[in-house]
């Protein structure tokens, strides 16, 4: 595939071991997307282009939703913001990670959090990444470690922070090889993709996965993914819902 050329596709899974609760199912819908690019693109400033043009779709959406439902006002801000982990880290020090969510996203109404997977100066990341895919562990030109991140809007129904897109410029030979070392899987440098990878048999890219579930219930406001989706959930946490006016399919 040429450069600035990629492939999408509908995604549909089962998460058997999923928590379930008002943004998690047993059930997964999401656009998972993947953009070849240049060796001069692996940097912070692309990664944010590209952030911006998701968040311009999303933008244009919302205003779609207002004209055919105008009970629905838009909420979503002109621009989205960005900050890294570490700076949100340093900006509420006393709180954990999904209170700084919250915190942040809460005051800018849509944030970008770069960086997530690499631990910050208090030796924790802020959430969780495999070491083979979004790479975490390269220097960026903001003095920060990552060319990944979380995209997350304020819900004002659950009055929460709500993850819609995980995202990033995908691990280039050199950061797989220090990221495995970092979580001590190099035994998977024999596997098939890496072992292309490191080869160089691979395109460098960038991709990521958008929620279509919870787009929907974020445009609708909704209080559950249950309003949105067709999934199994428990006969109390139906009953529960049913008492607050939530009526799962």
């Amino acid at each position: 595939i040429e450069e600035g050329y990629g492939i999408y596709t509908d995604m549909n899974a089962i998460r058997a071991d999923e928590k379930l609760d008002n943004l998690h199912s047993l059930y997964v819908d999401q656009w998972d997307w993947e953009l070849v690019i240049s060796e001069k693109n692996r940097t912070v400033d692309f990664l944010k282009q590209v952030v911006r043009r998701i968040y311009a779709a999303m933008l244009r959406t919302e205003y779609l939703v207002f004209e055919l439902f105008p009970a629905i006002t838009p909420l979503l801000p002109c621009e989205i913001t960005f900050i890294h982990a570490e700076e949100l880290l340093q900006k509420y020090p006393d709180m954990d990670e999904k209170q700084r969510e919250d915190a942040i996203t809460k005051e800018y109404g849509a944030v970008f959090i770069i960086g997530i997977g690499a631990p910050l100066s208090n030796g924790l990341p802020h959430d969780g990444r495999a070491p083979d895919y979004d790479d975490w562990s390269t220097l960026n030109s903001d003095g920060y470690q990552g060319l990944n991140g979380d995209l997350l809007v304020w819900n004002p129904v659950l009055e929460k922070a709500m993850e819609l897109s995980s995202m990033g410029i995908r691990v280039d030979a050199v950061s797989l090889q220090r990221q495995l070392k970092a979580h001590g899987k190099e035994d998977r440098l024999s596997l098939y993709f890496h072992k292309r990878l490191m080869q160089g048999e691979l395109p460098l890219s960038i991709g990521g996965g958008i929620g279509q579930s919870r787009l929907c219930m974020y445009y609708l406001r909704k209080a559950h993914i249950g309003e949105i989706q067709s999934s199994i959930w428990s006969d109390e946490m139906r009953k529960d819902c049913a008492q607050h006016g939530m009526y799962l399919l």
